[in-house]
């Protein structure tokens, strides 16, 4: 027998694919006019557990893939541990050895069989073994091991290699599970979160419902923290790209010399430091929609190639030559002037009528007053898991009234930090909000309430405001200068809440 011939054919088989049960089945085929083999196992050994595993086997109808564990007995596996056992042994009485039979028991029912084994090592370290197995005694002589420990190297690396491989693949497998479960957890807490949506958001979110099942670019605007992004996600969710990426980029958090290359990606060797092709915002937004927040702090430079991925469909990397189809949906928002920039030269006309295909204005908390106390619950329950509050804190008799009077520059942000702040300063008491600063007046005639320590459930304190209100209003829930109209939202709805809270309907009488 060549030996060279037979190591050669051998290892096309053994290395020839990543799946063991196939490689091992091909091996085994190729063998048996050399060695009287019937049935061929490859198994890898973990000292920690001291367990065997089985991982694939092969005969004649062809290769199977198992994970049958052995738990090896105490003095073998100090054996082991111990570097006692030989590199190649021949057992053709493998029916009384005991630590054969414990491992093949699920494969062998014969009373007599015999085994070649050939231990295989990495770096000094075994890792396991692969077994021929012959029905009867004394199958197997001294120029079969010969033959068959040519192949411990190739052996060695398909195991190590196929072990590897399944690691990746589970590897894969959980982080494509946890990406649909963050995906999943991020669409139902953006939709969750839409608060005041038949309410002080209702006109902004029949234009959502209007747009979101088509392609058709977005422009969000409104003041810095009125939740763009929120409604940026729920045209996402309502679109059908909702399974695709949702990419979100802060143009203004983005230095002006690395816009492209976040934007576009770029080659290898593009310019210094590119040591390795890097794709682009627009390349992972492929199948779903990019979200472009502040999109009036893009510079020109970037605007224009922009606006040619509007109008082509394509990009090109930094240092590369070739256009790369994109399949996406552009929301854009920003709380800035855009016509004005556009005076100014400091934003494209071109660009401006191509995001703003169809406006949203989202507004400010201020014109969303009936919109705090949801708000404001909502912030309490999601701070107080935050911070570990326990049970959540009530809010302090006067909190609404005073929330209520602020003006909220900061808009629904500004909130979320102030009830963030109030949650850590009154712990597990009842929550006030003293130290926003507010001036004399009012909103829509209501003062707030004056003394009295007793802490109020949001309920609670949302009917008292509705009370107030109505009191202003002599009664008076819809038409003009009603409740409704002063908490700016419909009056079918503040009916509605009315019913729910108990809060009795009909105008004063005079």
């Amino acid at each position: 027998m060549d030996s060279n011939f037979f190591f050669k054919e051998a290892t096309l088989r053994i290395c020839g694919t990543l799946d063991l049960e196939k490689a091992l089945f091909r091996t085994l085929e190729f063998l048996r006019p050399y060695l009287p083999a019937e049935k061929a196992f490859l198994h890898y050994y973990d000292p920690v557990s001291a367990t065997s595993t089985v991982s694939a086997s092969a005969d004649n109808r062809g290769g199977q893939r198992h994970q049958a564990k052995t738990v090896w007995p105490e003095h073998w596996h100090r054996m082991a541990v111990n570097d006692q056992l030989p590199a190649n042994i021949i057992i053709n009485d493998a029916d009384s050895h005991e630590l054969a039979r414990l491992m093949l028991k699920p494969f062998i029912s014969d009373d007599k069989f015999s085994l070649l084994v050939v231990r295989l090592t990495v770096d000094g370290q075994w890792i396991g073994g692969v077994t021929l197995y012959a029905p009867g005694r004394d199958r197997f002589v001294e120029e079969h091991m010969r033959l068959f420990a040519l192949l411990r190297d190739p052996f060695t690396i398909a195991l190590s290699n196929s072990r590897r491989y399944q690691e990746l693949l589970s590897h894969k497998e959980l982080l494509a599970d946890d990406k649909r479960y963050l995906e999943k957890e991020l669409r139902r807490d953006y939709q969750g979160t839409i608060i005041g949506a038949d309410s002080g958001l209702k006109p902004v979110m029949e234009k959502v419902n209007q747009v979101s099942h088509l392609d058709t670019p977005v422009l969000l605007l409104g003041e810095t923290g009125v939740g763009k992004e929120i409604i940026a996600n729920a045209l996402h969710n309502g679109s059908p790209r909702r399974n695709g990426p949702f990419i979100k980029v802060n143009c203004g958090a983005i230095p002006d010399s690395l816009i492209d290359s976040e934007l576009f990606g770029f080659e290898k060797g593009a310019f210094t430091g590119a040591t390795a092709r890097k794709r682009g915002r627009f390349e992972r937004a492929h199948g779903g929609t990019l979200f472009l927040d502040e999109v009036g702090e893009l510079p020109l430079n970037a605007q224009v190639r922009l606006l040619r991925v509007l109008q082509e469909k394509e990009i090109e990397r930094i240092g590369g030559s070739e256009s790369i189809p994109v399949d996406i949906r552009i929301i854009a928002a920003t709380h800035r002037d855009l016509p004005l920039m556009i005076e100014r030269g400091e934003f494209r006309q071109d660009l401006f009528f191509r995001l703003q295909v169809f406006p949203i204005t989202i507004p400010p908390l201020r014109d969303r007053l009936a919109d705090i106390p949801a708000l404001a619950a909502h912030f309490l329950i999601k701070k107080s898991r935050e911070l570990g509050i326990s049970p959540p804190p009530a809010l302090d008799n006067r909190a609404l009234s005073i929330l209520a009077q602020y003006k909220w520059p900061g808009n629904i942000r500004e909130l979320e930090n102030a009830v963030e702040r109030a949650s850590i300063i009154s712990g597990k008491g009842p929550l006030c909000f003293d130290d926003l600063g507010l001036n004399s007046k009012t909103n829509a005639g209501v003062e707030p309430e004056q003394g009295g320590g007793e802490a109020l459930h949001l309920d609670e304190v949302l009917r008292r405001h509705i009370v107030k209100i109505l009191e202003a209003t002599g009664g008076k829930v819809g038409g003009s200068d009603g409740a409704a109209e002063l908490m700016g939202i419909n009056e079918s709805t503040l009916r509605h809440k009315m019913r729910k809270l108990a809060i009795p309907f009909g105008r004063k009488k005079h």
